[in-house]
């Protein structure tokens, strides 16, 4: 395997067989155009969902992790990956923006943050409105819904808005 480096920009580029670029310091380029693209700082880790449950701090965040977790698996069809330190998703989908910028990231997933609960709910929310006047106590983002407690919420409501964005995202990506 022949491997070159290269200086850009004051960063060294690692070249292997000529197929991928990649940058030490977070970066990688595309190796068809030689742009320069960050990288998605948010991936598959490989680390342990079930660890990652068992050691989160307060009790009604597991608790309500696992009620989540059966939830997006039965919805998903798919097993739950740590994706970062934090993020526990499901399924995943291939994006390319019109930039050139392409990576890989979840259907649907879930993240037992200290101050709140947030479900990633990909396609956004604008389609949903409906469904989130029926929820109970939350607060919306671009995709990021936040709850305190699965309790505040209406969970067969939740279930059909994660369905609902799951079914959009694989008719989006797949």
């Amino acid at each position: 395997m022949e491997i070159s480096q290269h200086r850009q920009n004051s960063t060294v580029w690692v070249e292997k067989q000529g197929l991928e670029v990649v940058q030490r310091d977070g970066y990688s380029a595309n190796s068809t155009s030689g742009r320069a693209m960050t990288t998605n700082k948010t991936t598959v880790t490989g680390a342990s969902v079930t660890e990652f449950i068992r050691n989160l701090d307060s009790s009604q965040r597991r608790d309500d992790s696992k009620v989540i977790m059966k939830m997006m698996r039965k919805i998903t069809g798919h097993r739950p990956v740590m994706w970062g330190d934090s993020l526990i998703g499901y399924g995943k989908y291939h994006y390319v923006y019109e930039s050139g910028r392409e990576g890989d990231a979840f259907l649907t997933g879930f993240s037992p943050r200290k101050q709140n609960m947030v479900i990633y709910i990909m396609p956004g929310f604008k389609p949903y409105s409906a469904l989130l006047n029926k929820l109970g106590k939350h607060k919306t983002s671009v995709s990021c819904l936040y709850f305190s407690k699965l309790a505040d919420l209406d969970c067969q409501v939740l279930e059909q808005l994660i369905e609902k964005s799951v079914v959009e995202m694989r008719k989006r990506y797949q």
